[in-house]
């Protein structure tokens, strides 16, 4: 360790600095390696704390480090000599991954041999100041003089900045001469008038304002973002982590021959179950990636396991897929690929890469596992057994196909095979063995030449399985992204959990309004603008977000606000007889569908001497702050134009009221009441279902919280059903989810379950978030 110390001292490291760094293993190997090399090509001199400063800079920064003993030979040689040429180097390097280095373009890039006299930067300093000169003149030295500095650099790219910045002090101070003091006071801002209340409060919104839109981005802007931060399709090997091989640059040619370069992702989701909440950023951002860049996303169904896929789950992930606005450019199977599969597996066995294994399930569980004992089986075996695999000769879990690696998370040798007797949906009984995620997912992305695969932080540690099942077949190899993944609290989004739910009877199945699948979204009312806007909310993030559904149902809101007509309801109805209206009054009530616009257009509310209110909107007696019908305070009833008294309160046996006998009076000639309520008038008998959360607790998953398990964490009071709410007859004729604002009450959509006989409504968010609840 001192030997150590000592050696990366002579480079001019700091002792301190020295023992920081042999901390760290890879770093100090490398700058060992990186030291003795500069060294060979240094001889007596020894290395300079200069170069000893860049090949430290060298293998902080050097991801291939078979290009080590290169660069450090060029920086020994003093043919990469600054920063800028150093970064200039490791750019270059990591855009040519194959051997040999073609040395003139490398020059070239790095400018090597350049040099860059003072006369030079003389004149390109004066070119700029004469370009300025009138400006600084006026502005004198508040002039922003690091203007003249890039532009100059601009002009010598690899010029040394000390050298450029004292060139601009001289010819600035020549033309300017020495500061005044003027110059050295601090440039005055100008000076605001006095705002009033008002005008600060009109700041304060557009401040507001301006911080919503910078934080709004659509996730189109967002997802072109991203765009900066991936490969470019073609530039795979540009990636971290992304392994090259001699065959690697031939692949990527023909892959840009048959793509042409398009940007190429999928949406690979199990046909086992319902898409939720999660899936909706997976879509958005997997359909979403690919047309902010002009490319195309496949849905690709990962259906390797018959035993848990059926029908009914193909086709709601398609029609949610097509729900949130986004078409397949092709749907395809994993199980279009099984002979190709096979193929391949038999090949990678021949390549000496797999092996056939004969451990239990059980004794392949958990980490640390010790290596098969069938390990390093000659290959002709392996062939032979994977072949009676094939043909139905092996029980269940008798024999699996592994794979010789080690993946990221410490697992060693995952299997690619395993037998299963069941019929698959699509292939019948042709296969009795089924690849697995690991071995399928890369592979099918390779044959369908995706660019960028993109999944959940999750499957990081898969990541370098990936790279080497597509080096070890010598296959188009594609890059994996992994990004963070979307979850809601207050909720459960397993599918084994969602099974549990529905068979015990908490849900009645997986779209229960309740739950946030897709499907159960949708039913609910959830318009799927909405959803894709909460998605570009949360954000491109790798990390994993964990979020509240108030957040979700304020986009809801925003959405419905502007699209979801308006309509008069009344949940618990109170009739009302207005006394001083003749027996045969009949009238029709204009009601705008949108108050805001009624442009927009209107519908017509019948009127007559029987209206009916929510019981709630009437007190027998007066308390302090309640503003809306008591014997002693009149209210206003919503776009009639009516004001009315309560004249009599007529009540059942049991002392409940039952009707209000009121007097009406138009409101213009009135006194303005305190409040405007909703009525309805011959209206609609519907049934009305009322939603809360279906968990008492944020995270009914976790056992500190839940300690007897989510099934014991069940709202009691998560569905109200109203049987017979009264609603006005706009609402008529409605289609199934179609969507309104019942007035005051909250916005709500058609239900599935509606007849011709009786309409049924989901309320699908309040008008506004319960502050309770937050």
């Amino acid at each position: 360790m001192a030997e150590t110390v000592t050696l990366f001292t002579t480079i001019g490291l700091s002792e301190q600095k020295a023992k920081e760094t042999l901390k760290n293993e890879a770093l100090t190997s490398s700058l060992k390696d990186a030291i003795i090399q500069a060294q060979s090509v240094c001889g007596a001199e020894g290395v300079a704390k200069p170069m000893g400063t860049l090949l430290y800079t060298m293998v902080s920064r050097l991801k291939d480090h078979r290009r080590l003993a290169f660069l450090s030979t060029s920086i020994a040689q003093c043919k990469i000599c600054t920063e800028l040429q150093l970064s200039a180097a490791l750019d270059f390097l990591k855009s040519h991954p194959q051997d040999p280095i073609n040395q003139k373009a490398f020059d070239e890039a790095c400018g090597v041999g350049v040099k860059i006299t003072p006369e030079q930067i003389e004149d390109a300093v004066e070119t700029v100041i004469k370009k300025y000169q009138e400006q600084l003149l006026k502005e004198r030295y508040h002039f922003n003089m690091g203007l003249l500095m890039g532009e100059a650099r601009a002009a010598l790219k690899w010029a040394e900045g000390k050298a450029i910045k004292n060139e601009v002090d001289m010819q600035v101070l020549h033309l300017l001469g020495p500061k005044s003091e003027a110059d050295l006071e601090k440039k005055s801002k100008p000076q605001k008038a006095k705002a009033t209340a008002n005008d600060t409060k009109q700041e304060e919104e557009v401040v507001k304002v301006q911080g919503m839109m910078e934080e709004g981005k659509s996730l189109m802007e967002q997802l072109r973002g991203e765009a900066l931060k991936f490969h470019k399709p073609g530039e795979n090997y540009t990636t971290e982590g992304y392994v090259v091989t001699p065959n690697t640059m031939n692949l990527l040619k023909k892959h840009m021959e048959d793509t042409g370069g398009q940007v190429r992702t999928r949406f690979p989701p199990e046909p086992n179950g319902i898409l939720h909440i999660g899936h909706a950023k997976a879509i958005n951002f997997n359909f979403g990636y690919a047309k902010a860049n002009n490319g195309i996303c496949f849905l690709r169904y990962d259906d390797t396991n018959p035993e848990k896929e059926e029908e009914k789950y193909f086709t709601a992930i398609k029609e949610m897929v097509e729900w949130l606005g986004y078409k397949p450019y092709a749907v395809t199977h994993a199980s279009d690929n099984f002979q190709k599969l096979y193929d391949l597996a038999v090949d990678l066995v021949r390549r000496g890469h797999a092996y056939v294994c004969h451990q239990k399930g059980e004794e392949l569980k958990g980490h640390n596992v010790p290596p098969s004992p069938w390990r390093d089986r000659p290959v002709e075996e392996s062939l032979v057994l994977f072949e009676r695999m094939k043909k139905g000769l092996f029980a269940e879990g008798e024999a699996t196909l592994r794979m010789k690696m080690v993946m990221e998370d410490g697992k060693l040798d995952p299997v690619a095979y395993r037998i299963k007797y069941t019929p698959h949906h699509r292939s019948g009984d042709e296969w009795c063995i089924y690849p697995t995620y690991d071995y399928t997912h890369c592979l099918c992305d390779s044959i369908e030449d995706i660019t960028h695969s993109l999944c959940t932080k999750e499957f990081q540690s898969r990541r370098s399985s990936y790279f080497w099942l597509c080096n070890a077949l010598d296959l188009y190899c594609p890059v994996q992204w992994e990004y963070g993944r979307l979850n809601l609290t207050y909720t459960v989004v397993s599918k084994r959990k969602i099974i549990k739910l529905v068979d015990t009877g908490v849900v009645r199945d997986w779209d229960d309004p309740r739950l946030f699948t897709l499907t159960a979204l949708r039913r609910r009312g959830f318009p799927p603008e909405a959803i894709n806007n909460f998605c570009a909310r949360v954000g491109v993030t790798v990390s994993q977000t964990t979020t509240e559904p108030h957040l979700l149902e304020a986009c809801v809101r925003d959405v419905l606000n502007d699209t979801a007509p308006r309509a008069m309801a009344v949940l618990e109805p109170l009739k009302v007889t207005i006394t001083n209206l003749p027996d045969n009054t009949k009238s029709d009530v204009r009601v705008p569908n949108f108050p805001a616009n009624e442009a927009k257009g209107i519908h017509l509310v019948p009127f007559s001497r029987t209206i009916y209110i929510e019981q709630s909107d009437f007190r027998e007696v007066m308390e302090k702050g309640y503003k809306r019908l008591t014997p002693e305070q009149p209210v206003g009833l919503r776009h009639a134009g009516y004001v009315i008294s309560v004249q009599k309160v007529i009540k059942d046996d049991q002392g409940k009221v039952i009707e209000l006998e009121v007097n009406c009076c138009s409101s213009e000639t009135s006194e303005k009441p305190k409040a405007f309520i909703q009525w309805v008038c011959q209206p609609l008998v519907c049934e009305v279902r009322l939603y809360e959360r279906l968990f008492l607790h944020k995270h009914p998953e976790d056992p500190s919280e839940v300690p007897n398990g989510f099934l014991s964490d069940i709202n009691p009071d998560s569905m109200q059903i109203i049987p017979s709410a009264f609603v006005d007859v706009s609402v008529k004729g409605a289609k199934v989810l179609d969507k309104f604002q019942f007035e005051r009450v909250g916005y709500f959509s058609l239900d599935p379950d509606s007849t011709d006989d009786k309409l049924v409504f989901n309320r699908t968010v309040t008008l506004k978030e319960d502050s309770g609840k937050i």
